[in-house]
């Protein structure tokens, strides 16, 4: 069967085709190299990739202006922190498993396992994407969290004294999940999307269990690996194609499943992010006064539920953005 395309040479002779918006026929294995996709226009990605960075970048600021340099954000916070100690016996046998996955030694695993996949699959320009990704955004965390981002004492005596947003944990698991959804074939991201992002929430929500973290480290965490993918997204656009590629990265996902993963993502970002607003909404009226359970578990409640909002919601982004980059190869 044949779709709307017209043959073309490529480079050293080889036939290929052109496809008219995106579709070509099915009898062939790749495009011509250096031939992009009729329609396909890396301007536009790259466009939305700047976009996506320099809105994690506001948002990172908003969260310290927000919770760290104001009194009521910094008191709100305080509540949440105090709201984790209510059943923290039993939720710290999980969490602290889940934490202890987090380290040195695991970034390190992963990045060169990711890296042999992008190499086997002579990807080189996501190689270049797992180093950005992983390092930049574990560099830039640590960089905010102890030279440019002070925390103010304005007499707030619970949690840390110093600066912890962004939250190196959650920064570290979700630039772990992120690099592996860059470099795993095509037809297989919108489930390493999922798991990436169920881990990552995971991993922030047991910070805030441990009392490691406050709800704004984690949700700045997760807008810096958001803000560096995008960025290295916009390689991937414009880099240009090749046949080796295109024959290894297999065949794209399947509209049911990018649409599912999508809907999922979607419906926790709705679902947390309502139950964030109305329970933060209440706890931020009365900063003040937060003094019983009640009040605390309303503001741990809330920290949570907006973690895991954010965390959907840039694992949505992320697949999406991956998805429109690699349209660049016909099989990406």
């Amino acid at each position: 069967m044949t779709t709307d395309a017209r043959p073309s040479t490529g480079a050293g002779g080889r036939r290929g085709l052109v496809a008219y918006g995106g579709r070509v026929d099915a009898g062939t294995t790749s495009l011509p190299d250096g031939t992009r996709p009729r329609g396909y226009r890396p301007g536009v990605v790259v466009a939305l990739c700047a976009l996506v960075c320099v809105g994690s970048v506001a948002g990172v600021l908003a969260l310290w202006s927000v919770f760290v340099d104001s009194l009521t954000g910094q008191q709100v916070e305080a509540a949440a922190v105090r709201g984790a100690r209510f059943g923290q016996t039993a939720l710290w046998r999980v969490a602290e498993h889940v934490l202890s996955v987090v380290s040195v030694t695991a970034i390190a695993g992963v990045l060169l396992v990711a890296v042999v996949i992008a190499v086997v699959r002579r990807r080189w320009e996501l190689a270049v994407q797992v180093a950005l990704v992983a390092g930049g955004a574990n560099l830039t965390t640590q960089v905010l969290k102890y030279v440019f981002l002070p925390r103010p004492d304005l007499g707030v005596e619970v949690g840390s004294h110093a600066n912890t947003l962004p939250s190196g944990h959650t920064t570290a698991a979700a630039s772990i999940a992120v690099v592996l959804l860059l470099v795993v074939p095509a037809r297989v991201r919108p489930v390493a999307a999922l798991v990436g992002a169920l881990y990552t929430a995971a991993t922030g929500v047991s910070t805030l269990i441990g009392q490691w973290h406050r709800p704004s480290d984690v949700v700045a965490g997760v807008l810096v690996v958001l803000g560096w993918t995008a960025a290295t997204c916009a390689i991937t656009a414009l880099w240009p194609a090749r046949l080796s590629e295109d024959a290894l990265d297999g065949p794209p996902p399947t509209p049911r499943s990018q649409t599912a993963a999508l809907v999922v993502l979607g419906l926790v970002v709705v679902v947390a992010g309502l139950v964030a607003a109305v329970l933060l909404d209440g706890t931020w009226r009365s900063a003040v006064v937060l003094e019983s359970r009640e009040d605390l578990l309303t503001a741990y409640g809330g920290g949570v539920a907006g973690s895991v909002a954010a965390v959907a919601a840039a694992f949505a982004i992320v697949l999406v953005l991956r998805t429109r980059a690699g349209r660049r190869l016909r099989n990406a």
